[in-house]
């Protein structure tokens, strides 16, 4: 005798395909569709009149609209974005199953455009080379054409090219139009420090998440078990269309109601592993760089709390924060190039490294900690962050890498 649970799997596959479709069901749609229901055994005599009437003149219902996703960004983020997102439009039928990447045209050094490549080989080949988007990835250089007819957008950039991509971009898309930012990083302006997806929704004018969490690329890229945090402000449901498009089984997204929370947590988690990486260069041990991420996180929490007082305790302990910050002081670029830089004594520069190194790639750990020194020194806070301010002072030459340990030591003037 088969058991409840085989027997349950049977009914539950003999079910038609039409109300079974690739998107979410309901259990109430799931128990009308059973063959045992009495509203399936209805005949058309049956009906009352008015409804037979209804349907004889009004006909099928137009299908809905399907959902259509562009991802604005090709590095190696961007990239291993437009695969996950590839698989989940082929596998949901809300979806339109092609995803446009815009590429950033560069010609390689086989003299083929970048793009060209992409689409030919099925990967870029620069960025995340041996690795398949899959085929429903489409790269496109022009700006304009990749984000005509979204309904969504992904936004993967290095921050700095941000406000130009915007301003590209107003009037170009529509009022409804959902954006998502993957970006790590900040505007500084007169007025004050500027998240990057706010500058989205207001240079746009569309609402926009963010999703952030401990996610190197390459293990991604690679299927290999990781989290993510989306963060979002009202819409629940919004949020939960973009952990629909984001998720597999090797990648696990939730959703938290704190867009600043989240989105600091991935921009400054960068210069603590900067820290860390002038640790690992200068030999000082697990204990020291332990201790270096301990004050980091405590100036990660307090930055993020001073400058926006909505943000929760509680998103520190998302994959967005204590565990971004770990993989990244453990295995990100921007420990790798602090570390060398560190070895080197400060005698190399941070974008000779990066030349070097990255091959393409762009920091994010020096400009962001620059940023955030401009934010101290004009509020008076200095002080409060000694982690934070030693960084960027190490990085452009005023304190030696030893400082790390020397400065970070005193206790904030909270």
């Amino acid at each position: 005798m088969a058991s409840p649970r085989r027997r349950l799997s049977s009914l539950l596959y003999s079910v038609s395909p039409l109300l079974l479709s690739r998107s979410s069901y309901s259990y109430s749609s799931l128990f009308h569709a059973l063959p045992f229901c009495p509203r399936l055994s209805l005949s058309s005599s049956s009906m009352a009149p008015e409804l037979q009437e209804e349907n004889y003149t009004t006909g099928p219902a137009e299908p809905p609209q399907k959902t259509r996703v562009t991802v604005v960004g090709s590095g190696n983020w961007g990239s291993v974005a437009a695969k996950l997102i590839a698989s989940n439009t082929l596998r949901l039928s809300s979806f339109h199953d092609e995803v446009r990447m815009w590429v950033f045209e560069e010609t390689l050094p086989s003299g083929e455009k970048l793009t060209d490549a992409i689409n030919r080989n099925n990967e870029n080949v620069k960025y995340l080379p041996g690795i398949k988007l899959g085929k429903n990835v489409v790269a496109d250089p022009d700006l304009e054409n990749a984000v005509n007819g979204a309904n969504m957008l992904v936004f993967v950039t290095p921050h700095q090219f941000m406000e130009g991509i915007c301003r590209r971009l107003v009037g170009k898309v529509k009022a409804d139009v959902e954006a998502i930012s993957l970006i790590k990083g900040m505007e500084v302006k007169m007025e004050g420090p500027c998240m990057i997806s706010t500058l989205i929704s207001d240079q746009l004018g569309i609402n926009c998440c963010v999703l952030m969490g401990a996610n190197i690329a390459n293990e991604i890229a690679v299927e290999k078990f990781s989290e993510a945090t989306v963060g979002y402000r009202e819409k629940k449901e919004i949020a939960q269309k973009w952990v629909q498009l984001f998720s597999t089984s090797y990648f696990i997204v939730t959703p938290v109601q704190d867009v600043e929370g989240v989105e600091l947590c991935g921009t400054l988690k960068n210069v603590v592993a900067i820290a860390a990486g002038f640790v690992d260069g200068l030999e000082m041990g697990n204990n020291t760089k332990a201790a270096i991420m301990r004050i980091g996180l405590r100036e990660m929490k307090a930055f993020s709390k001073m400058l926006f007082s909505s943000v929760k305790d509680t998103t520190f302990f998302e994959s967005c924060g204590v565990a971004d910050l770990i993989t990244t002081c453990l295995g990100g670029r921007n420990r790798k190039v602090a570390e060398a830089f560190a070895r080197s004594e400060g005698k190399r520069s941070f974008d000779e490294l990066e030349a070097e190194m990255l091959q393409g790639q762009k920091l994010q750990g020096v400009s962001t900690a620059k940023e955030v020194y401009e934010v101290l020194s004009h509020r008076g806070w200095l002080d409060f962050f000694p982690l934070f301010a030693t960084v960027h002072e190490i990085c452009i030459g005023t304190l030696p890498p030893t400082a790390i340990v020397e400065h970070s030591e005193r206790t904030p003037k909270m």
